[in-house]
């Protein structure tokens, strides 16, 4: 389900039109406890195919988190039906969401933090499938269109929202 009050009908659990072709590049975002020992809390990836993935994890503890999660990440959970889960299962889903992606299309998975790409390891428990690059964009970022999607759209500190803003920010 997609919550169109924050991005134009984008809509996590659609495979896009194959018949358009494929673009091969995938915005990541997460968000963790902390940044001392980082439990991973949420994870978004969004293709500029609109192909999107986003969870967020039930079985953690507020203890684990800085005083910013609390205050600013974790109350804007719960606001995509069937994406809140255990570890574990947010572990099957993301492994069966890389699966969809076709290696021909040599995708690219483009990150701003490298903690994003281990906490994406720790979910993954292990490396990404071998037909992905990776590449970090966080020189190449707009800086006026990421404020200018989160002026329209609000949800900073949202994995998905960060994701979207970012893909837009990089301009495609």
């Amino acid at each position: 389900m997609t919550d169109t009050r924050f991005h134009d009908a984008m809509n996590w659990s659609c495979l896009p039109n194959r018949s358009n072709g494929w673009g091969n590049r995938y915005f990541i975002d997460t968000e963790f406890s902390d940044f001392q020992t980082p439990e991973v809390l949420s994870i978004a990836i969004v293709g500029e195919n609109g192909f999107e993935f986003y969870g967020e994890r039930t079985d953690y503890s507020e203890t684990w988190c800085s005083d910013f999660v609390r205050a600013v990440v974790i109350p804007q959970f719960g606001r995509f039906e069937r994406r809140a889960m255990i570890l574990e299962r947010l572990s099957e889903e993301l492994r069966d969401w890389f699966t969809d992606i076709p290696a021909a299309s040599k995708p690219v998975l483009c990150y701003d933090d490298v903690l994003d790409i281990d906490m994406l390891r720790v979910l993954l428990n292990g490396p990404l499938p071998g037909a992905w690059a990776f590449t970090n964009i966080s020189g190449q970022l707009d800086s006026a269109r990421r404020a200018a999607y989160f002026l329209r759209h609000g949800g900073e500190h949202h994995a998905l929202h960060d994701a979207r803003a970012n893909a837009y920010a990089y301009g495609f």
